[in-house]
């Protein structure tokens, strides 16, 4: 039997969960990748989650479907009426793109996982830095979800403590992208749009941030934009 340590990672496709994965699996984890099919507008980031899933060879790579996020709507990223904001990312507004609940309804199923599983480790590729304002990115937010986890599961009483990992969480886009390139982070095979389209807009608030962030970096971001202003 592999006796080396577990690790669920939280897996969207996007730029932060992909360089998370890289991070546990240089960290000599055995990888179960955990994506989620919420009816987000931007489904096509699941394809790119099965393709870094396959190129670090994880060792189970599971989707769980959660068709109720889009039912009960909220959000531009689970709406087709809603409107993806296009003028920049606005210092003290939570955007019409925060889903509600969605991290604290992935954690807690990615907990549940990690617990199955047997894993010691729960990476969450979140970032309070250079991040859209959403209230579920807060370090608050992850302390208190880790005391939850604790309480609420048979892991948790037994004392087997499940570890919140969030390494990018005060980190800029920028040092994120240097340190998955020194990782060699397959950075061409990520998705950040929120549109949904084969080629990124260059325009809403997540493609802003990454290109600001390769921009900070030096390094070119190897996907293709349909326009940038």
């Amino acid at each position: 039997m592999d006796m080396r340590k577990r690790a669920v990672v939280i897996l969207s496709g996007g730029l932060d969960s992909t360089t998370c994965l890289g991070i546990a699996d240089k960290e000599g984890y055995i990888v179960h990748a955990l994506s989620f099919d919420y009816g987000q507008r931007h489904s096509i980031e699941l394809e790119a989650a099965k393709r870094v899933a396959a190129h670090y060879r994880v060792a189970e790579h599971r989707i769980a479907h959660l068709p109720f996020l889009r039912e009960i709507g909220g959000s531009a990223l689970t709406s087709d009426t809603l409107t993806v904001p296009t003028g920049g990312v606005v210092t003290g507004d939570i955007p019409i793109t925060y889903v509600p609940g969605r991290n604290l309804i992935f954690l807690s199923i990615a907990t549940a996982y990690a617990e199955v599983v047997g894993a010691s480790a729960l990476y969450l590729g979140i970032n309070a830095l250079d991040y859209s304002g959403y209230p579920d990115c807060r370090p608050e937010f992850i302390e208190a979800f880790a005391t939850a986890a604790t309480l609420a599961t048979k892991a948790g009483v037994e004392g087997k403590l499940l570890r919140i990992e969030t390494p990018l969480l005060h980190l800029t886009k920028g040092d994120i992208i240097r340190l998955g390139t020194s990782l060699g982070v397959p950075y061409e095979w990520t998705v950040s749009c929120y549109q949904g389209h084969d080629v990124a807009c260059g325009r809403c608030d997540s493609c802003r941030l990454r290109l600001k962030g390769f921009a900070d970096a030096g390094i070119l971001d190897p996907i293709a934009y349909a326009m940038c202003d």
